[in-house]
């Protein structure tokens, strides 16, 4: 993973991560005051966070929903919207598995209707 030295490119991804901070769905809201100051397993996880690569000589970078460095593990929370982004949300996966972090995806509908069975399976991911 590279850790961009492009100003530019910084400042565009911590605009992004703020805005996309302000507004968080429901959803992303449910985990996250589960995962947040290490209540879960006394992980340090990362809302919104910009994760830089190297795609064909350009630098960018993609933001994942939730982040833990200590396990390299990106947590993805998809709505309605990403129905319509199976293709992308699969290259997009494929890149970060690329830098040595694994995905984990769950729905708007399992984090709110089934939230106990979410964290076990984060739970399971963090454990191994």
């Amino acid at each position: 993973m590279s850790l961009s030295r492009n100003p530019n490119l910084i400042l565009t991804a911590k605009m992004l991560c703020r805005d996309l901070r302000k507004n968080s769905t429901k959803a992303e809201d449910i985990l996250w005051q589960e995962l947040r100051n290490r209540k879960l397993l006394n992980k340090k996880f990362y809302r919104q966070y910009p994760l830089y690569f190297d795609l064909l000589g350009k630098e960018t970078f993609y933001i994942a929903d939730l982040y833990c460095y200590e396990n390299k593990l990106v947590i993805e929370i998809d709505g309605g919207y990403h129905v319509r982004r199976k293709e992308q949300d699969e290259l997009r996966t494929g890149i970060i598995n690329l830098l040595g972090i694994k995905v984990i995806r769950f729905k708007n509908e399992e984090v709110e209707k089934n939230f106990k069975k979410v964290l076990e399976e984060i739970k399971k991911h963090l454990i191994t």
